[in-house]
């Protein structure tokens, strides 16, 4: 940066840095410039901006000197006097411009701005620096003119792109701005550049609604630009909107013959997102239509991974889809067989009977035959042995279980799963009630280099620390955990009734906002939504500013939306969220489903 303002300085003064000595006088001339004795600045400059060498060096100090004084017929002189000595000069030729309007001559003015410009356009450095002290003296209207002009020398059409972008949106012309921000995109090392630059100038709601509009008109405009469609997928993943991207990314994958590379990767998306519905949609098109590839036993087995979601988070679960399930992954491992191929497949079909059937012998069979095949995929190994200590964790069996998360500690260390199995291990001492050595492996796995880990981590060590040391039996805290092991074994029922009695029993403990959450969340499992209604309204009413805020909000409007079907009251919840929880994690989400009730959105 230093360098960059060297060498405007160089251009400004129109000579080679170096050439000449800066005169004496210039240092004590600032010194009166910063004291505002603009008098003694003319009087102390006056002989260097006659000499041929030393005017290009004191020209910035003492022309400021001059207008400030209003000294216009000096500054006219000096100015001519320079303009003759460089005429190729484009600096000299904007401060005789500014001159002219000073004196009222506008169209004078106006004549000179287009000579500089036309001077600094011959040059990218020339146009970057003039450009500069165009927007030092807030006239971003100029500056645009004059990249404007510098493209038109240029033989690339996207010259300047991201310069104009940024001049565009100083000025509020935003179809202008995101016009330019899609030619700088279409250069491969910028498009990056150029997305996150939109994710930083699209900041509300209107502004986004208009983006898509503009984009789906320039869509229909050019219909065979891929590099549009890619923008709009681009969009909608922002947005969280994976259906309307994969509509978008489906079409470019025929047109363009993409083998479904793109597709795969919008389907990984939307499973990271738990967009479970449209990872659905996106892994059967690519089954259907890639039966051939090699990734095709990946595509089967994470469109039933879908379905198996979707199953899992409609509430309550029923048994007769987790047999469908079954049935589909069984399906699926007598095409293709048990095999390297087919590893995940068979761990998903195991957690199912171990979780969901309480058939946990079969469950610890297929582990262990999937752990056998396994050979030297230490990761899925270590996968595997994680789901059979959680196997004997159902079969209240803690000392295999963490036997089986140690192992995994031991021989993935500093890795995520090795992390993972630390986070199991402290999460079954919390469960036994050994809250000082949970604390303790929690205190460490803060710095995990997962961040859901860390975070994890770290909510668990709160509810511990926030919940402890009030007295001397952390009844309540022993209490917690043990319902948060009944849940956790799926016992849901005994789990409800230890729940009720606890808030009765610990209403105005640290931990009722945790004991309404619980219990919400719980009730939602069991499809009493009114109930849980109940639950996270007192939560908001009592707890609203605490760290389940956001949560609870969220929670309640998707409850209001999905099961109580009152969209008003859900868009007033998540418009609620969007306002008051500003920085939340459910903000994107909260938002698309706003956009969705108020029918903006069109899957």
């Amino acid at each position: 940066m230093k360098l960059w303002t060297t060498l405007l300085a160089c251009l400004w003064a129109g000579v080679l840095c170096g050439q000449t000595p800066e005169p004496a006088e210039l240092a004590l001339a600032r010194e009166y410039a910063r004291n505002g004795e603009f008098e003694k600045v003319r009087a102390t400059l006056q002989k260097a901006s006659r000499g041929k060498d030393t005017a290009p060096l004191v020209h910035k100090l003492y022309v400021q000197a001059l207008m400030t004084l209003k000294d216009y017929e000096e500054a006219e002189r000096f100015l001519k006097r320079q303009v003759r000595a460089d005429e190729p000069n484009p600096f000299y030729a904007l401060d005789y411009a500014r001159l002219a309007e000073r004196q009222g001559n506008f169209k004078e003015a106006e004549r000179l701005t287009t000579e500089a410009i036309g001077k600094a356009a011959v040059s990218p450095v020339l146009t970057a620096g003039l450009a500069a002290k165009l927007l030092e003296a807030n006239q971003p209207d100029v500056a645009l003119k004059l990249y404007q002009a510098a493209r038109e020398r240029s033989p690339s059409p996207m010259a300047f792109a991201y310069e104009l972008a940024r001049l565009h949106g100083m000025m509020g012309q935003t179809e202008a701005q995101w016009e330019e921000l899609l030619q700088f995109g279409r250069q491969p090392e910028q498009v990056f550049i150029a997305q996150a630059y939109l994710q930083d100038a699209l900041k509300d709601e209107k502004q986004l609604q208009e983006f898509e509009r503009f984009l789906l008109r320039k869509i229909q405009q050019n219909p065979t630009d891929g590099y549009l469609t890619e923008t709009l997928v681009w969009h909608y993943v922002q947005l969280k909107e994976f259906n309307r991207a994969f509509v978008q990314a489906r079409a470019l994958d025929k047109r363009l013959r993409q083998n479904g590379e793109k597709v795969t990767e919008l389907g990984f998306m939307a499973m990271q997102n738990r967009d479970y519905a449209a990872a659905g949609k996106i892994f059967d098109y690519l089954a259907r239509e890639y039966i051939a590839s090699p990734d095709y036993p990946i595509y089967r087995r994470l469109l039933i991974n879908a379905k198996e979601e979707v199953v899992k988070t409609t509430y309550p679960v029923q048994t007769d889809d987790i047999r469908v399930l079954i049935a589909q992954y069984n399906a699926l491992l007598s095409e293709l067989g048990q095999n390297a191929r087919t590893l995940d497949a068979m761990r998903s079909t195991a957690l199912l009977y171990g979780f969901y059937l309480d058939e946990k012998d079969s469950a610890v069979a297929l582990l262990e035959k999937a752990v056998s095949l396994a050979g030297r995929n230490q990761e899925f190994t270590n996968k595997s042995k994680l789901d059979l200590g959680d196997i004997y964790v159902l079969r209240n069996e803690p000392w295999e279980a963490t036997l089986l998360y140690s192992q995994v500690e031991k021989s993935a260390r500093e890795t995520p799963i090795g992390y993972e199995a630390k986070l199991r291990n402290a999460r079954l001492s919390y469960y036994k009630a050994d809250f000082e050595l949970a604390r303790e492996t929690l205190n460490v796995l803060k710095n995990a280099t997962s961040r859901e880990i860390a975070n994890d981590a770290l909510s668990l060590s709160l509810l511990i620390q926030d919940n402890t040391g009030m007295d001397s039996t952390e009844t309540a805290m022993k209490a917690y955990a043990a319902v948060e092991l009944l849940l956790f074994q799926h016992k849901t029922e005994t789990a409800l009734s230890r729940l009720n009695q606890l808030y009765e029993t610990y209403r105005q403990h640290p931990l009722a906002d945790e004991l309404l959450w619980l219990r919400a969340n719980t009730l939602l499992k069991e499809n009493r939504p009114q109930e849980a209604v109940a639950d996270l309204e007192k939560l908001l009413d009592h707890y609203a500013q605490d760290i389940l805020g956001d949560d609870a909000t969220f929670l309640l409007a998707t409850v209001f939306q999905e099961k109580l079907k009152q969209p008003d009251r859900a868009m007033a919840l998540y418009q609620h969220l969007l306002t008051t929880y500003p920085g939340s994690s459910y903000v994107a989400e909260a938002r698309k489903r706003f956009r969705l009730l108020r029918g903006d959105a069109v899957n």
